[in-house]
């Protein structure tokens, strides 16, 4: 037997943790000294310890680690609470995944401030193009709130326009306006370019997007979640050369590989003399 020292070494357990289970009936010590109190154990009860850790970490309660150890839970309800608790982890590492990636292009907008290239910047005026759109509302401007918008409504009108029989003739246009409730919510407009009759009624709308007279453009390349950095670079640009921007920057879809990482997007800011 090992005393519960020597068995939290072997086990790479604090005594504290040992004792906490001990008490709440959770891993019981194989024997107790009547007369010292000491904890003793066994090396056949590391099985149960290990059981003990892992369902933990998976973050299940105690009281449903001492079911499942005790074998109160049958063999399908375990199956069950690992695949939801295998889909809840699945979230969180995406969620986590996903700021790390806002925290990344904040990284890299504060990095290349004082670095603003003048020769990225083009000021050019953009014809008027006709399109076909689908329109949804996303909580902000913030990429995290823009991309689970956008991406959808593109699948869908790839979606309808295959079911209307009409072949884009152009890039998608993504641009973007304050909504109508207003509290910082965004009206998306996922458009890409067709050769079609205006219409106005179903699924998905044909219209003709206004030309800008005086657009400030800049190519990105790379993900929309990392656009940030290139888009503040855009903006210095706009105020350090006595422009003023005059709505949202369109994002024209240059190149889209099955690799997002490989996106070219040119950003198209409409802007006026100051």
């Amino acid at each position: 037997m090992f005393t519960i020292g020597d068995f939290a070494r072997h086990g790479r357990v604090s005594v504290r943790m040992l004792r906490h289970y001990d008490a709440t009936g959770l891993l019981r010590p194989a024997h107790v000294d009547a007369a010292s109190s000491y904890r003793y154990y066994t090396a056949g009860q590391l099985a149960r310890l290990n059981r003990i850790i892992a369902l933990k970490d998976l973050g299940f309660t105690l009281q449903q680690v001492q079911d499942i150890v005790d074998e109160k839970v049958s063999a399908e309800e375990l199956r069950g609470m690992l695949r939801l608790r295998r889909a809840e982890l699945e979230t969180a590492v995406a969620a986590a995944g996903a700021r790390l990636v806002k925290v990344e292009a904040r990284l890299r907008a504060i990095e290349s401030e004082g670095h603003m290239p003048t020769n990225d910047v083009v000021i050019k005026s953009i014809p008027a193009v006709r399109v076909a759109e689908l329109t949804a509302t996303a909580a902000s401007y913030e990429p995290e709130d823009i991309g689970p918008v956008i991406g959808p409504l593109y699948d869908e009108l790839f979606r309808c326009l295959g079911s209307a029989g009409i072949t884009p003739t152009g890039p998608g246009v993504a641009y973007y306006e304050d909504a109508p409730e207003g509290g910082g919510r965004i009206t998306v407009h996922a458009a890409v370019q067709v050769s079609a009759p205006l219409q106005e009624d179903g699924t998905f709308r044909i219209l003709d997007l206004p030309s800008l007279d005086q657009a400030a453009t800049i190519v990105h390349r790379g993900s929309m979640d990392t656009v940030l950095p290139t888009a503040q670079t855009l903006a210095r640009w706009i105020d350090a050369n006595g422009y003023r921007s005059n709505g949202y920057p369109r994002e024209v879809n240059l190149e889209c590989p099955e690799n997002r990482d490989d996106w070219v997007t040119e950003l198209q800011a409409p802007v006026t003399l100051a």
